[in-house]
């Protein structure tokens, strides 16, 4: 069996549940832009040179499959497996974790002085987005708020391992 179904070859494709929506449905464009997210946290892991990292990373990449699956169905009764109070938590403690190593969160740093750290800026970035996308779903379609509540954390996560990761942390400088 080949790859291409032809199925979408005029603007329409199908959600996990079957429902067929256009291709720019907000649906699709919000779990589009968590797998855009998974595929780049997939190549920001490979430049961390912590193990423990690339596991929280790698974690949390598998985690996003279940965020996706909600965001591509329609049906409520067809999801499998959930977002619950506990993955949310466990952002929280590795968020408490990773800042409790910094000096400073506070204040604009230049993103990436170093590949983790860099590759890392650029999935927090995505993962805004996908939040913005997923509340604008939220707007116009039922969205389970544990997922909103998860990426929204996320995003801060992404944003702590980056600054921990940061080889070097270069300050803003505004000049007039």
């Amino acid at each position: 069996m080949g790859i291409y179904t032809k199925t979408g070859d005029k603007g329409k494709t199908s959600l996990f549940d079957n429902t067929r929506v256009s291709k720019d449905d907000i649906r699709v464009e919000s779990y589009g832009t968590v797998d855009e997210l998974v595929s780049f946290l997939g190549l920001a892991k490979n430049y961390v040179d912590c193990q423990e990292i690339y596991n929280i990373i790698q974690g949390i990449q598998n985690k996003l499959f279940t965020v996706s699956a909600h965001l591509a169905t329609e049906d409520d009764s067809k999801i499998r497996y959930r977002i619950v109070e506990e993955d949310i938590q466990f952002l929280e403690d590795t968020i408490d974790r990773y800042t409790e190593k910094l000096d400073d969160v506070t204040g604009f740093i230049i993103p990436g002085s170093g590949k983790g750290s860099g590759y890392m800026h650029v999935c927090r970035t995505i993962c805004r987005r996908a939040e913005r996308r997923i509340v604008t779903l939220e707007s116009q379609a039922k969205v389970d708020p544990l997922l909103i509540k998860y990426i929204n954390r996320l995003s801060d996560l992404i944003y702590a391992l980056a600054r921990y990761l940061e080889e070097e942390e270069i300050d803003v400088s505004y000049r007039e």
